[in-house]
């Protein structure tokens, strides 16, 4: 179940990539200033790098975005991806990402984007998620991202379903 937590987890908060302005949204107006009560590392700014304490997250928060992301009332919010389902045996995780997503720079964001993140990732977590995680499949390189278990979903083995 750990190394399952620490999948999650990781989906989280390894994908590196912004969202820009929705279509058709204002444009941001004014400052804001964020301020922090520590020095920050340099490597609290790449997800991939993350060391596991909890401090950079509130940096990586901050700056970068998530295919899921816990939300009130929604623990697995569909952030990056615009909708996501796990097959009945619990080993094969489907995202369809939203369309229109740019990176800072104004590149699209791809599946292609979602695996080259996921594989790429050698933080606190990389060891469980490596073990985990059988493949990462983009079935279509623009918007479909698929994740790959080596195990079924706690919740799946819980009810028999394997």
């Amino acid at each position: 179940m750990r190394q399952v937590r620490g999948l999650f987890v990781s989906l989280l908060v390894i994908t590196l990539v912004t969202l820009g302005p929705s279509p058709g949204a204002a444009a941001p107006e004014g400052q804001m200033t964020w301020a922090a009560h520590i020095s920050l590392a340099p490597t609290w700014f790449d997800p991939a790098e993350t060391s596991g304490i909890i401090t950079p997250f509130m940096v990586i928060y901050a700056l970068h975005d998530a295919v899921l992301k816990p939300m009130p009332g929604n623990p697995m919010a569909p952030s990056l991806a615009e909708s996501w389902s796990m097959s009945q045996d619990g080993l094969v995780y489907d995202f369809v990402l939203r369309k229109g997503m740019k990176f800072h720079n104004g590149d699209t964001v791809t599946a292609e984007d979602v695996k080259f993140s996921l594989e790429r990732y050698r933080g606190a977590s990389a060891k469980p998620l490596k073990a985990s995680v059988a493949a990462v499949e983009t079935p279509d390189p623009g918007r479909d991202a698929r994740l790959v278990s080596r195990e079924a979903h706690p919740t799946r083995r819980a009810r028999g379903v394997s």
